[in-house]
């Protein structure tokens, strides 16, 4: 579903993966979640996004997350 909506351009942001159509990072979005900000806030702020997106953004974040590996080093 993410894969629809999250696109990573190297002319925006650097690369970063954004919301298409908009120069909002994904993890713009995520951070604003994370500070408590609601969805209905979140699309009032940002009225190029839509809830759709916001679902995009977690659902590509914990995508991300479920590849990630970690290997402690050294004991």
């Amino acid at each position: 579903m993410w894969k629809e909506r999250i696109v990573l351009d190297p002319e925006v942001l650097t690369g970063k993966p954004i919301v298409k159509g908009t120069r909002l990072a994904v993890e713009f979005v995520i951070d604003l979640l994370a500070q408590g900000w609601s969805r209905e806030q979140i699309l009032e702020n940002y009225p190029g996004l839509t809830d759709q997106d916001i679902q995009a953004c977690l659902a590509y974040a914990s995508e991300v997350l479920h590849l990630q590996k970690i290997f402690p080093v050294g004991a």
